[in-house]
């Protein structure tokens, strides 16, 4: 029996609301900095898809951990789950010092030769030394977030994802305009209280588990020494959505930076659509994460002939949702882009983006449940590759319309729907293929 439209919302709602609330952590600093300046809003774009290059790399390595956690916990081999938390709760910590080192010293040097705009090159590296200290706390809380999807106990992160962006909210209208005696920090009060935020999350995953989980249970109660054998065959499983996730969103940054280049209002129009997009994406994302978990669960319980019908449901599910949402935003375009910005002459601009954009979804919801499907089985080398063609293609489009042609911003958009439906085709055709049946991990 394949899981249930009730089992799917179960799992998925807390997933959906936790992936929600951190939207609103990039959405709360949209529309305060829209209230600032075009340049402060484009730059802030700029930074933080920077930087969230950076944190792809580490969502890539706890998306391998949460494929082994589910495997382990569809084979009821609870104990083996606490060995592959702590392991990997190690490799996270080493992962962001590095980073946070690299971010230092080569960003200025690296974002120098990118805006054509000086202006949003010097708010860009403000935005960004502050808010990559936040990497040292986000980097842990992935792996807290692996644990809780990887065991299907996806509550927790409801709790914590409310918490979070409440306490963005607070830091970024206390530090960005200079509330109750603070000075107004403006774009680096955005990325300090961003930053703050994700400290916040981290203090309550810890306190969350030792209070609440069975640590028994699950070989949480004893903090176990380095195992290079099993970082070894985490890293093994990780490396592929490691890379993958780099270098997905190292095109999604090279779409901004074409963008740039179009101007300054082009960038700022196309951050706002960014921050509207981001709540369709991580409802689909939500339920896409769900289906390649139960996905690997299915596996590890030798159940492989429920997984076609738990991603066909899974995709109807998402459908239902996304799509009434999508349009409820291209119906009511003006009132949906004043929540982020005042400035008439851009709400205006961006409309026609916001329509393409949420267009766009009726061919990226198919490609992202059966691309997380793919990673589910646990073949992670050939979702990369799978994922590496449609990229193949996505910037070649981008690179033809944007810097050959100068389309206007909102054509440029339907990149997406080009990327959606080969990562879809390519996916549908692994899965169909049945190859994924044989691998162990």
């Amino acid at each position: 029996m394949t899981y249930r439209t009730k089992d799917i919302l179960r799992i998925s709602y807390p997933i959906l609301v936790s992936l929600l609330m951190e939207q609103l952590i990039g959405l709360t600093d949209t529309a305060f900095l829209g209230r600032v300046g075009e340049v402060e809003l484009g730059a802030s774009a700029i930074a933080s898809i920077f930087y969230t290059i950076f944190f792809m790399a580490s969502f890539g390595f706890s998306i391998g951990a949460q494929i082994l956690i589910a495997r382990r916990n569809g084979e009821k081999q609870y104990k083996e789950i606490g060995t592959l938390f702590y392991q990997g709760l190690y490799f996270q910590l080493a992962l962001a010092v590095v980073i946070l080192l690299i971010s230092y010293l080569f960003s200025p040097l690296i974002l120098k030769h990118i805006p054509s705009s000086d202006a949003i090159y010097e708010s860009s590296i403000i935005y960004l030394q502050w808010r990559v200290l936040g990497g040292l706390f986000a980097f842990c809380g992935t792996i807290f977030r692996a644990y809780f999807v990887g065991t299907t106990q996806t509550k927790t992160l409801t709790l914590n994802s409310v918490v979070m962006v409440l306490s963005n909210v607070v830091f970024n209208y206390i530090l960005i305009f200079g509330k109750f005696g603070c000075p107004a920090l403006g774009i680096a009060g955005a990325a300090i209280g961003s930053s703050l935020a994700e400290l916040v999350s981290l203090l309550f995953f810890i306190i969350y588990t030792r209070s609440r989980i069975d640590l028994k249970k699950y070989g949480l109660d004893r903090i176990p020494r380095l195992q290079i054998d099993v970082l070894k065959r985490m890293f093994n499983i990780s490396i592929w959505t490691m890379i993958q996730n780099i270098i997905s969103f190292s095109t999604w940054f090279l779409f901004f930076l074409y963008i740039e280049h179009l101007g300054e209002r082009a960038l700022a129009i196309t951050n706002l659509v960014r921050a509207i997009s981001g709540v369709l994406f991580m409802m689909m994302t939500a339920f896409a994460s769900t289906c390649g978990s139960l996905v690997s669960n299915l596996i590890g319980a030798g159940r492989p002939d429920e997984v076609a019908p738990t991603i066909l449901r899974h995709l109807r599910i998402t459908y239902m949702i996304v799509l009434p949402l999508a349009l409820l935003f291209s119906l009511f375009p003006e009132f949906i882009l004043s929540i982020y910005t005042d400035i008439p002459e851009l709400i205006t601009a961006s409309i026609p983006s916001l329509w393409v954009m949420c267009a766009s979804f009726l061919f990226q919801i198919p490609g992202h449940v059966y691309f997380l499907s793919v990673s589910g089985t646990g073949n992670t080398q050939k979702a990369f590759i799978l994922e590496l063609i449609a990229l193949v293609f996505y910037v070649s489009y981008i690179t033809y319309i944007i810097l050959y042609l100068r389309m206007d911003v909102a054509f440029c958009w339907t990149a997406e729907v080009v990327y959606g439906s080969c990562v879809f085709l390519f996916s549908y055709l692994y899965i169909r293929k049945g190859s994924w049946r044989k691998k162990r991990i």
